[in-house]
């Protein structure tokens, strides 16, 4: 697999590549949309679990998902950072999608040059340890890795659900939503 910098990163997700990468909590696996049966393959995750969609601002996603009250406050309260809120789509189909910023320097770059949301998920096999450095990214079906050292974190993002006023935790992990 090859290393590569952030402007060979963002040309080969532009044309329809894997890229692994760091993030503030593990490494993940960053395409656009197009690219998504890519990164099911590469980890053989079942396709009924949903990827997330990450961008390097709020505003992204705009396009894609509802933000309430209450999903704009824990963005405000916790992003950059490893919350990932489950949050209704615009067009109903699916009807929900997962949404992150993360809080990581090399991630944010990247996310930034792409210019646009990319679908991610963790860089490991579906049922493995997540990988902590790009040498742990083993996956057939990545192109390319962008090695950022030591993923500060070491634990998946915590998942939650904004359902109206309600949050509900679907994977706990290093925050605590509130």
């Amino acid at each position: 697999m090859e290393v590569v910098d952030v402007h060979r990163a963002t040309q080969l997700i532009r044309g329809g590549e894997v890229v692994a990468f760091p993030t503030d909590t593990v490494y993940g696996l960053a395409a656009l949309p197009s690219a998504a049966g890519q990164i099911y393959a590469a980890k053989g995750r079942p396709p009924d679990k949903q990827l997330i969609a990450m961008a390097a601002g709020a505003d992204a996603f705009e396009a894609l998902v509802e933000v309430n009250p209450t999903a704009r406050a824990l963005m405000d309260r916790h992003w950059p950072g490893p919350l990932t809120l489950v949050l209704p789509t615009r067009s109903g189909d699916p009807p929900t999608l997962g949404v992150r910023i993360p809080d990581h320097p090399l991630a944010l770059e990247l996310l930034r040059a792409v210019g646009r949301p990319v679908l991610t998920t963790s860089a490991n096999r579906s049922g493995d340890p997540p990988a902590l450095t790009a040498a742990e990214v083993r996956l057939p079906g990545v192109t390319a890795v962008l090695d950022g050292g030591r993923a500060p974190g070491g634990v998946p993002s915590t998942v939650v659900a904004v359902e109206g006023d309600r949050v509900r935790t679907i994977r706990p992990g290093p925050v605590e939503p509130r």
